[in-house]
């Protein structure tokens, strides 16, 4: 590809209907995310209720605010409504973008793929004029209100859904998965109740079926919506794969997302009929907005510096996920690189953790009782994921040096079962925790894991 031909890609443009709904069901979705989630009483149970909150690395200093943590959630709510009708969209998306990425920043032990996805989505549509057609700033702008948008704001989009997919096909291609079908074989048979399903998934040879057509949806999925063709064949697989998930797995609105997104894949026409019925019931005129003209950026630099920052998001996009091989010994098993790549529902990890105080003035030690400083899920999270057992052992090292205890040792003695394995010792029992300070080094105090899993 000459450069001839990429400044007439970047210069080409296409119907804005497709961006104008992406941009309408994001919001909606969005908002109903946040209603549900403040509904169920999630937002006290997961960050007002905890005594402590596992941060990530380098995000330490964002932490959940007591009771003006609801204050965030009505930010964010109210963002993605704005989004969703185009008002003040590009303040919107940004409020949107830092206040649910906040969020999901608060508590490491709430860390989802479908989180990150939507923090890094709406990363993305910062950049894109998702509002420059059938929104309220269209409404009151005419300079702005503009048919036709740049191709590439749509096109980035549908490059982004096609790396998860594609990336969460690639992370399926390893011996525990293909092999073996775990952990659908753990899963799946637990599911007894389900009616018309439930008897089926006792059957082994049902469980292959499920890991090896997963695998094949996600690494072709994102072709045959490319593909007029099967396009259409394509979506629906879409709302069956994610129906199903949704009927067998506790993945809150990702299914939805992912079937509303999928509709970007579609020619202008649908989405112009959408935005027509939508007219009907909110009895405006479709017709204001049609008034054939192309999108122009205020400025050039502006345009120039959106390519170039999305340019830059892809790169990281298509690279993040392969920083595993930086690292020796099994992913599933140590963890370094397993977040952020898409690795969806590969794992079922069971862990024990007990840790041990040592005064070194006296020699005293005793056991820590979690439960006095985690709830039943943070514990659950901790026990089998190392960074959690470290940033746990800091903690407690803080803990006690304020009950007196001027340099206290922790250790843990602790257990992990992966994919249905025999549990065997996770962490070495001989390290002081207190010795070694977060980082993205290696976890050479985490023992071997005596096992193989081949593949991606």
């Amino acid at each position: 590809m000459n450069s001839s031909t990429i400044r007439s890609y970047f210069t080409d443009t296409q119907n804005a209907a497709p961006l104008a709904v992406f941009r309408i069901l994001f919001g909606i979705l969005m908002l109903w995310s946040i209603v549900r989630f403040a509904a169920n009483g999630w937002i006290y149970k997961l960050y007002i209720e905890p005594q402590f909150f596992f941060s990530y690395y380098g995000f330490e200093w964002v932490q959940p605010l007591g009771e003006w943590t609801y204050l965030i959630f009505t930010i964010c709510g109210l963002s993605a409504l704005f989004v969703a009708i185009g008002f003040k969209y590009r303040i919107a998306i940004i409020v949107f973008f830092l206040s649910f990425t906040y969020i999901e920043l608060m508590d490491k032990t709430t860390y989802l793929n479908h989180y990150y996805f939507i923090s890094i989505l709406s990363f993305l549509m910062i950049f894109l004029p998702a509002h420059a057609y059938y929104s309220v700033d269209a409404f009151r702008d005419k300079n702005l209100r503009s048919q036709q948008v740049p191709r590439w704001s749509v096109d980035s989009i549908k490059l982004l859904l096609g790396i998860v997919y594609f990336y969460a096909g690639l992370a399926k291609l390893n011996s525990d998965w293909l092999f073996e079908a775990m952990p659908l074989q753990i899963w799946l048979p637990a599911k007894y109740s389900i009616p018309l399903l439930g008897d089926l998934l006792q059957q082994t040879w049902v469980h292959y079926a499920f890991a090896w057509s997963g695998a094949i949806y996600d690494l072709t999925i994102p072709f045959l919506l490319l593909y007029r063709r099967t396009r259409v064949f394509a979506f629906a697989l879409v709302v069956i794969f994610h129906v199903l998930t949704r009927v067998l797995f506790p993945i809150g609105m990702f299914p939805y997302i992912m079937i509303a997104s999928a509709l970007i894949f579609f020619d202008a026409g649908l989405h112009n009929k959408i935005l027509a019925k939508v007219s009907e019931w909110l009895r405006i005129s479709k017709s204001l907005f049609d008034n054939g003209k192309n999108y122009q950026f205020p400025r050039v630099w502006i345009r120039k510096t959106s390519i170039g920052i999305l340019t830059l998001f892809f790169i990281l996009q298509l690279l993040i996920p392969f920083r595993y091989m930086l690292y020796p010994g099994e992913l599933f098993w140590t963890e370094e690189g397993y977040r952020f790549s898409w690795r969806v529902m590969l794992m079922e990890k069971a862990g024990y953790a007990n840790f041990k105080v040592v005064n070194p003035e006296n020699g005293q030690r005793f056991y820590v009782d979690n439960t006095q400083f985690l709830t039943r899920f943070q514990e659950k999270q901790m026990s089998s994921q190392p960074d959690f057992i470290l940033e746990y052992a800091h903690f407690l090292e803080n803990h006690y040096q304020q009950q007196g205890i001027d340099d206290p040792e922790i250790y843990v003695e602790s257990y992990v079962a992966l994919n249905g394995r025999r549990s065997q010792p996770y962490v070495n029992p001989d390290v002081d925790l207190t010795e070694i300070e977060p980082s993205f080094k290696h976890r050479t105090w985490l023992l071997s894991f005596n096992d193989e899993i081949k593949g991606l």
